[in-house]
């Protein structure tokens, strides 16, 4: 993911919070599970940051057949 601080002053810190839903075979949104990363910061203003996250669900939270799809991502900085 690419992080572009487009403000006047750095982001010094923050957060990236992932939404994980479980996928049922049919289609159906059986859970989303929500993890939390720290932003690769500090981010000078007017520069990106690229960084790369694993986002992991436990195997008991997807039986055979279902998957998984991170569908919402989130940061908040300061």
């Amino acid at each position: 993911m690419t992080f572009r601080n487009t403000g006047g002053k750095a982001a010094t810190s923050g957060t990236v919070t992932f939404a994980t839903h479980i996928i049922g075979a049919l289609g159906v949104d059986w859970a989303t599970i929500e993890s939390t990363q720290p932003l690769p910061a500090p981010i000078p203003a007017g520069t990106a940051k690229t960084r790369t996250y694993t986002v992991c669900v436990d195997s008991w939270r997807v039986p055979l057949g279902m998957r998984v799809d991170t569908q919402k991502v989130t940061a908040t900085w300061r």
